[in-house]
């Protein structure tokens, strides 16, 4: 068995039926062809509604979560990872600003992940090919900016406080929860371009400040239960270096674990002008209006890249493109290029020979690319459907980790 998956937020549903009508329609399909023989983990997602049936509360939960479990495993597929990102419908005509609602210092967002925390439990329990002690759940970085541009850190040290407070108290329901079936959480903070936290650098600051206190006990909780969850995609489009960020992360004690496998949208309108008109076309067409497609320009006489809320910000603002743009539009991670345009994926690369240098280890990876549904049409069939797709960037991934 492979020690990486994929991301099945792609796949809609806010019903854990509708999740489960996916799951046959597309997963077991991407099993057939990346893992015909083994079980395939995956990175599951399930809503707020979707969770709504399931976990420990009652009787009725846990015989539901059980059976859901039995379903999985009966299909090879383990929910090694948990996407707890996106709490409401992650499919709906526009998502924006509300994939980072509820904020982690509202009460519903420290009751889902320890949902999440719980269901993953027993439903990993469920398959007798599980061995690990350990599950990761990525979650939001905190929130959205209440003002964008802000420095959170400057203007909101109110809001990072109650964040740190529910963190620290949930590592700590965490570790009850260890201390019950030997499995160890980790809940991993997933740093994105225009979020409360957004680089490496701001994880650190976080962690440096306010989750971290005088009182060591509860601060090696922390550290247990408490980390980053490093999205290429996200660190690519803030022209963070990759290595870089390993090594803030384990110069400050943080571990990362969980990757999303990502790449984004790139174009270097400095190199070759003469195609800027035709790159220019092919990026108008990643202006799509369900997701907020964050945008980097870094220009040549720059040291630091200006930052656009949405790509349409930036080409409002530069109607005749110049400088590099990256643009945070999650595409399928085997594209090396797009049409006229390119990508981020040699960040990818770049990632895992980091870890190698820096000793840095990782326990789990999942192919992230939520964004197959909204691709311009011309690209969204680079490798046939939707699961043969998936199935390719899961096989482009295996070769990429086996040859660094």
């Amino acid at each position: 068995m492979n020690d990486f998956g994929y991301c099945c937020n792609v796949h809609g549903g806010t019903s854990l039926d509708e999740v489960k009508a996916n799951l046959d329609r597309h997963t077991t399909r991407v099993k057939e062809l990346f893992s015909p023989e083994a079980n395939m983990r995956i990175g599951l997602w399930l809503s707020r509604s979707a969770l709504a049936g399931l976990g420990e509360s009652s009787q009725a939960k846990k015989d539901a979560t059980d059976q859901f479990g039995d379903w999985l495993a009966e299909r090879g597929l383990i929910p090694f990872t948990f996407n707890g990102f996106p709490f409401g419908d992650f499919h709906q005509e526009v998502v924006k600003h509300d994939v980072y609602l509820p904020s982690w210092d509202q009460q519903a967002r420290y009751d889902y992940t320890l949902e999440l925390a719980q269901v993953q439990r027993r439903l990993l329990a469920r398959n007798t090919t599980w061995t690990e002690n350990l599950q990761t759940i990525s979650t939001l970085p905190l929130g959205w900016p209440s003002r964008f541009g802000d420095d959170v850190f400057s203007t909101d040290a109110d809001f990072l406080k109650r964040c740190s407070e529910q963190l620290r108290t949930l590592a700590t329901a965490l570790h009850q929860l260890e201390d019950s079936s030997g499995k160890q959480t980790i809940i991993c903070i997933e740093p994105e371009p225009g979020c409360v936290l957004d680089t490496a650098t701001d994880i650190t600051r976080f962690f440096d400040e306010f989750l971290f206190t005088e009182n060591s006990v509860q601060n090696d909780l922390v550290r247990r239960h408490i980390g980053v969850c490093h999205d290429v995609c996200h660190s690519a489009v803030k022209f963070e270096d990759q290595s870089t960020a390993v090594k803030a992360y384990k110069a400050a004690g943080i571990s990362i674990g969980k990757v999303q496998v990502s790449s984004a949208v790139e174009s270097d309108f400095d190199d070759k002008p003469e195609s800027n008109e035709k790159r220019l076309q092919q990026l108008q067409q990643f202006s799509e209006p369900k997701y907020l497609h964050q945008t980097s320009v870094l220009q040549n006489n720059s040291q630091t890249a200006r930052f656009f809320e949405d790509l349409p910000d930036a080409l409002a603002e530069f109607p005749q493109p110049c400088g590099k743009w990256r643009v945070h539009f999650h595409v399928p991670i085997f594209a090396e290029e797009l049409g006229s345009l390119s990508t981020t994926q040699s960040q990818i690369g770049s990632f895992l020979k980091s870890l190698d240098e820096e000793q840095v280890q990782v326990p789990h990876f999942e192919v992230e690319t939520y964004a197959w549904n909204v691709l311009p049409d011309s690209h969204r069939s680079l490798a046939g459907n939707l699961a043969e797709g998936i199935a390719e960037e899961l096989r482009w991934f295996a070769a990429a980790k086996s040859s660094d």
